[in-house]
């Protein structure tokens, strides 16, 4: 698991690089959209460790907050 959650987070950082030094808005904008897309399956990799029970709510209230925010920008 930390293996996944190694790549996902390299996977975040490149797309994050690449669409900083991206001149095409539609490059940059898919870019952007695949780095947070890395971000969230990074931090549910998180929210599986085993950890204690208050480590535990703050990730399940951080992907909470993720999934209310990534909803509002659909609309």
């Amino acid at each position: 698991m930390n293996k996944e959650l190694r790549e996902f987070r390299r996977l975040e950082r490149v797309c994050l690089e690449q669409a900083a030094l991206s001149t095409l808005d539609l490059a940059r904008s898919g870019l952007l959209k695949v780095a947070d897309d890395c971000r969230i399956a990074a931090e549910a990799i998180e929210a599986q460790s085993p950890r204690g029970p208050f480590a535990g709510a703050v990730q399940a209230l951080k992907l909470a907050l993720g999934a209310a925010r990534a909803s509002d920008r659909r609309y």
